[in-house]
């Protein structure tokens, strides 16, 4: 008799056991998809309004500005996209350019310009652009002189309109002068200081939206 119930105990101790390790099987995996969707959300997100909102980060290699970053929402709207653009962590009273670009990070492929930018006193900005900022987003050259074929540009860029502030930022180690880039209207700009690097080369943040 002492037998069977031990052994009939022994059963049930095993299945509850058996029980315990499948929800925690259970458990972890929904904590391991928590903290995927987490990380998800810190790249991109639905945006307050409907929208699609992402980050923009410091532009890998430049050692300055640790602080630097931006946020973008795209929203769309029934022949166009509305693209809103806020910055911080970027020297005061100071001017940038944004552009959409083929590839995030050198050589930056097609790059098509879209709006001017200043900080505040608190080193912040924001500015709002309309056009066309989707899955649908590229540049052609039909010139059989020069053709370009139908490209995709996903990404954003964004640079400073001065030469000479990156360089006086140590922005630019090792440089005897200021780099010239042509990342302005006058194609007489800086460095660029942020970009859309945290998402894949072929895969940027306007992929993301649906035409």
């Amino acid at each position: 008799m002492i037998k069977s119930v031990s052994s009939h105990f022994s059963k049930l101790t095993g299945e509850a056991i058996g029980r315990t390790g499948r929800t925690a099987a259970v458990l972890a995996a929904a904590a391991a998809l928590a903290v995927s969707l987490s990380a998800a959300a810190g790249t991109s997100r639905p945006g307050s309004e409907g929208g699609f909102t992402f980050r923009m980060v410091r532009t890998p290699g430049v050692p300055c500005l640790p602080h630097a970053g931006g946020s973008v929402t795209i929203t769309r709207g029934s022949l166009n996209d509305t693209m809103t653009i806020k910055v911080h962590g970027l020297p005061k009273r100071t001017g940038f350019d944004l552009f959409v670009i083929q590839t995030p990070n050198k050589p930056f492929g097609l790059a098509w310009y879209q709006t001017d930018m200043k900080t505040n006193s608190k080193g912040q900005g924001t500015a709002t652009v309309r056009g066309i900022f989707n899955v649908e987003t590229f540049s052609v050259d039909v010139d059989p002189a020069h053709a370009v074929a139908p490209t995709h540009q996903y990404h954003l860029g964004l640079w400073f309109s001065s030469p000479a502030k990156p360089f006086q930022l140590g922005c630019e180690p090792g440089a005897s002068v200021p780099i010239v880039t042509p990342f302005n209207g006058a194609q007489h700009a800086g460095i660029q200081i942020l970009n859309t690097s945290n998402f894949p080369v072929n895969k940027g943040p306007l992929s993301h939206v649906k035409a």
